[in-house]
């Protein structure tokens, strides 16, 4: 970049000239550029890369930018954007601000009605930046760019190039260029007021800060139905109880405040009320906090103030020294200038001239809002020192004075991730509300409309290596506690139950978006009464999920949870009208035979939604002929320790699922190479999950098989589909061969007719190993002709039995005798005893 470039175009440097150009076209671009929605998803990924080397001295990017900060500033200012920009901060931050980490999208707040809102941008959004803090301006853009719009930041032609360098990181950061289209960064002074007018002219939104004087020039400026944001200059000061004031440890926190930074910021306290009406009161508390003040000064050393600075904090502390002949002042002050405590028995709020000056006022309790709310406008952060009682009361009487915050003495500068700022929050005031309405009928199985247009943008998976269950589970040794909420044990059917942990953000998020994927399968909260039958307890997650999932929709739910007595089960479906279900496959094929009769009568099951398992295609008759269900379709496709991965539409067959990706990234690879498959080819499933604050699983081999399925979906939703095609433990090694569990199950059912459950049994025999099919004795009447179809059907069976390596046998069993998993009651399909 060139001296002459100023200015960064939409990831391009410029010099004046074509900045000046190219201005009275913004509104022009902007049009074409909000044509294509910025998912949040991009900015988040582009955001947490700049963080990680803004967090790495050693980076290109942190050497460049801490070239454009004072020496003894670079590490903390780069220390504080790292932070800001970390995905963790920003992901509270849009939950906080606009209620989730996907505010763009179009989606039902209520699953009981067809009416979609989102958070949609305002549009061309103007920051002019305040001059005096150089982590503002760029993350002002960063909070434009999370609410989607086209931002064009203003700054001083005497500021750094700090702002332009960091926003062109941004950009780069991401593969989509959708970043860079948004984003132009000019350095100008405001002198220049043509482009002032030209830039303010054609804005939708104005954010500006700065003094009274500045604020009110840029609404003089701003077009009619422009919305102007004004981070004006603030006043924040400290309350104390008597108790609090005679603590000497609450006084030492309170003077680090006022040292810390100055009292440049606008959380820095320039006053001490008291909570007394006696001015002896006042007198003697400033001369006791004046000694600590003193102090802590003398610990952290004072830069001189500028020659109009230290005019102001002369004038005002020579008019106190005047005063003090009426009785209303005293000032206490270093020697050498470098602090001041100021005494004034009036209450009235004053600000002070900064640079460790202090007033202390009486201000009653019960005057506290009388008194403070003609200063509303500029109040920001008060804090107070006394007993729970106290802060709880004062905090109701400084609110509605007009104070935004109320902080512990001692961190008024401090803050949290998510924390409005003047008593707003940023993104909803980038932002604007909108909603659509639709026709019930129609719409009833549309979640989301964005869907219906194209499909989502999405980052693409990060380059890692691949992760398997192992890694996952030693990486739970050292996941920080702070991410660690919530504890899930898998089931263990296709091996040893293993943990899972989630916070509750990311659980919310995630039974949000399953949510809103039931929709889609054609489960509708305004209408179905669901009995939630499946497993509960052991840590095990689907009933627990499917009560978050049923609850979030506004449902009508029983949650009754899977259990053996299946008389009871079915009765408490008649008795409270439920005309819909959701299980395991095992148990609600259980239930539906055990209950027969009582069902059959009843015929009010209208729709089966079940995870964890398919249902056969004879079982899915047996289903709808015998017991008039008319719906049966997959409730989620997920996994423990990924949570909800694809949900079926309404035109689903089979074991198709659209992807959830408005949590996943996912990719199919060759069944053995790591390498991607070519399209519609079958591969190992490998999901990148984008939607985790602790457990962050990328490139995680979650055990299945499966396939992308092409063209559009007959739902009419773009959102990728994929056909599961059964998991590796489906193949098992025996006699030498690999017998597929799912090939073996095809043949009963095409060459038998056969449509109960079958399991294999796998053990070790003195001379070969034997295969056991085991079939539910109510559809298997011969279980040696059985064994004769399924050996001619399968080529592997008869090979090894030829060659004397296998004993295959079928035995027809109770449906009891089946094996299953403890904790979800799904149906162990290989019993490997070797």
């Amino acid at each position: 970049m060139t001296t002459s470039a100023l200015h960064l175009w939409q990831g391009e440097f410029i010099d004046d000239a074509q900045a000046g150009r190219r201005l009275g076209g913004l509104a022009e671009l902007t049009g074409r550029v909000l044509a294509r929605a910025l998912p949040t998803d991009v900015v988040l990924g582009a955001c947490a890369a700049v963080g990680r080397d803004l967090a790495d001295p050693g980076s290109a990017l942190y050497g460049r930018l801490a070239g454009h900060l004072p020496a003894d500033e670079a590490a903390q200012t780069l220390a504080e954007l790292a932070g800001a920009l970390g995905r963790q901060a920003l992901e509270r931050k849009l939950r906080r601000e606009l209620g989730g980490l996907r505010p763009e999208r179009l989606t039902r707040p209520d699953g009981r009605e067809t009416v979609y809102e989102s958070w949609a941008p305002v549009g061309l959004l103007v920051h002019i930046a305040p001059g005096n803090a150089a982590a503002v301006a760029p993350l002002s853009v960063v909070e434009g760019l999370l609410a989607g719009n086209v931002n064009v930041l203003k700054t001083s032609s005497s500021d750094t190039a700090l702002a332009q360098d960091l926003l062109a990181a941004l950009g780069a950061a991401d593969p989509t260029g959708m970043i860079c289209e948004r984003v132009v960064a000019l350095r100008f002074p405001s002198a220049r007021k043509d482009w002032i007018r030209t830039l303010c002219g054609q804005a939708d939104a104005i954010a500006a800060w700065g003094g009274e004087d500045a604020l009110r020039a840029v609404s003089e400026i701003a077009p009619p139905g422009c919305r102007v944001v004004e981070w004006g200059h603030r006043i924040s000061f400290a309350y104390l109880t008597r108790e609090a004031a005679a603590d000497d440890g609450l006084l030492d926190a309170l003077a680090g405040d006022v040292c810390r930074f100055e009292q440049q910021a606008c959380s820095s306290p320039q006053v001490v009320y008291l909570d007394t009406r006696d001015a002896t009161d006042v007198f003697a508390f400033a001369g006791r906090f004046a000694e600590r003040l003193a102090k802590v000064s003398e610990a952290r050393r004072a830069p001189l103030p500028g020659p109009a600075e230290q005019a102001e904090i002369t004038t005002m502390q020579q008019l106190a020294r005047l005063e003090q002949h009426l009785g209303l002042t005293r000032v206490f002050a270093a020697e050498d200038g470098s602090w001041r405590v100021m005494a004034d028995t009036r209450p009235a709020l004053d600000a002070s001239p900064l640079h460790r000056s202090v007033w202390v006022k009486p201000l009653p309790r019960h005057a506290v809002t009388e008194t403070l709310r003609p200063m509303r406008r500029f109040l920001q952060t008060a804090a107070v020192g006394g007993s729970p009682q106290d802060v709880a009361e004062l905090s109701r009487a400084l609110f509605a004075a007009g104070v935004t915050r109320v902080t512990p003495v001692g961190s008024m500068l401090e803050g949290y991730e998510g924390e409005p700022h003047d008593g707003v929050y940023a993104l909803q005031r980038y932002s604007r509300r909108v909603s659509a309405r639709t026709q019930d009928e129609q719409f009833r199985t549309v979640a989301c409309l964005d869907d219906l247009v194209a499909p989502a943008v999405l980052p693409p998976a990060p380059q890692a290596p691949l992760l398997g269950k192992e890694g996952v589970q030693r990486a739970l040794a050292s996941l920080d506690p702070r991410h660690a909420h919530l504890y899930f044990r898998s089931g263990g059917s296709s091996g040893p139950p293993a943990l899972s942990v989630f916070t509750c953000d990311d659980y919310d998020n995630q039974m949000r978006a399953a949510a809103d994927g039931l929709l889609s399968a054609g489960f509708d909260p305004a209408r179905d009464r669901a009995a939630n039958l499946f497993y509960c307890g052991g840590m095990y997650g689907s009933f627990i999920s499917f009560f978050s999932i049923l609850e979030r929709l506004n449902a009508t739910q029983i949650p009754m949870a899977a259990g053996p007595d299946h008389a009871m089960t079915a009765e408490a479906l008649v008795t409270h009208g439920a005309d819909t279900v959701f299980g395991m496959p095992s148990y609600l094929w259980q239930l539906f035979h055990a209950e027969a009769d009582r069902l059959r009568a009843y015929g009010g099951i209208r729709k089966v939604f079940y995870g964890g398992e398919h249902f056969t295609a004879e079982q899915r008759r047996v289903l709808t002929d015998e017991f008039g269900v008319e719906v049966i379709r997959s409730a989620a496709y997920g996994s423990t320790d990924l949570g909800p991965l694809g949900y079926q539409c309404t035109a689903a067959e089979g074991s198709v699922h659209h992807v959830l990706t408005d949590l996943h990234t996912l990719e199919i690879l060759d069944p053995h190479e790591d390498r991607p498959v070519e399209t519609g080819e079958p591969g190992r499933l490998v999901f990148t999950t984008r939607a985790r604050a602790g457990q962050r699983l990328e490139r995680y081999e979650i055990g299945d098989l499966g396939r992308a399925v092409q063209g559009a979906c007959a739902c009419g939703s773009h959102v990728p589909r994929l056909e599961l095609l059964g998991r590796y433990g489906d193949v098992v090694r025996v006699g030498t061969y690999f017998v597929n569990y799912r090939r073996i199950l095809r043949a009963a059912q095409e060459r038998l007719g056969y449509h109960g459950e079958l399991q294999l049994l796998v053990v070790s025999g003195p001379d070969r190993e034997m295969l056991t099919a085991r079939l539910d004795e109510q559809y298997a009447g011969d279980p040696e002709g059985a064994r004769e179809a399924l050996v001619a059907e399968v080529p592997e069976l008869a090979s090894a039995e030829a060659e004397g390596l296998l004993a295959f046998a079928v035995e027809a069993v109770r449906r009891e005798v089946f094996e299953r998993t403890a904790t979800s009651g799904k149906l162990r399909t290989v019993v490997d005893l070797r």
